[in-house]
């Protein structure tokens, strides 16, 4: 049990490569890796750049291409999403209208979607409604080598990288869904956050501190969180120095 919860393991079959050396996490999505490299040619299967895994034609809905060093100096967005999934139609909804805000203040921001529809067709009327770019669908190995690098276990996943690459937050959903007018982009994660219907998933993804306050006070609720928050810090500070999630 302790190991599943330190891997945070959420779905069966589940394979995880660790570098014994060191006890870090190589790749999440060994399950992948096994199917798209059967030979082991690429092994240890480290994670590469983003900018290398993505490296190649991207796609927009009115057929136009571009080479994916346009989204250098940008922050990006690689959404995991699906026509077929009812929760990704409605967290594209919310995305369309969060995206145009962001453009609209003057940030530099992409969107890539990685498509996990069943059908080129499914993809394209999906895609249609999307005002970014995406790999395209016929590009499988890519697609598959972007969930890869990202462990990606469901959708719909936003994960909003910096302008170098590097990964600010996994939590863009319930980023995008809490902060409707993006006053908070590019999203850095906080060390306390206020519990609601759309965040509450993470309590599934490590161990959680939860405090309760009388909600009718707001004052109760500030002094509970200036209480709590310097430890937070401490506790994210230890484990970004040793490279890990918290």
């Amino acid at each position: 049990l302790k190991l599943w919860n330190k891997y945070r393991v959420s779905n069966i079959p589940s394979l995880i490569f660790i570098d014994a050396s060191t006890g870090k996490v190589v790749c999440r999505n060994g399950l992948l890796v096994i199917r798209d490299d059967p030979e082991g040619l690429e092994f240890p299967w480290g994670p590469k750049p983003f900018s290398e895994v993505v490296a190649g034609p991207l796609l927009r809905n009115n057929g136009q291409t571009l080479d994916s060093s346009a989204l250098e100096g940008s922050h990006v967005g690689v959404y995991f999403s699906a026509h077929w999934c009812p929760p990704c139609r409605s967290l594209t909804r919310v995305l369309v209208e969060s995206y145009r805000k962001i453009k609209e203040a003057g940030q530099k921001f992409e969107i890539l979607f990685v498509s996990a529809d069943r059908s080129e067709d499914s993809f394209k009327q999906y895609f249609s409604e999307m005002p970014w770019v995406a790999v395209p669908y016929a590009d499988e190995a890519r697609r598959s080598r972007l969930n890869r690098l990202y462990g990606i276990q469901g959708i719909p996943t936003l994960i909003v990288l910096d302008s170098k690459g590097d990964v600010i937050t996994r939590q863009g959903r319930v980023e995008v869904l809490n902060d409707i007018e993006c006053r908070e982009f590019p999203w850095h994660p906080k060390p306390v956050l206020e519990l609601t219907d759309s965040n509450a998933v993470q309590l599934n993804e490590g161990p959680c501190l939860v405090l309760f306050v009388d909600s009718e006070d707001d004052g109760e609720s500030e002094a509970a969180k200036q209480l709590i928050q310097p430890i937070a810090e401490k506790i994210i500070a230890k484990y970004k120095a040793k490279e890990e999630e918290a």
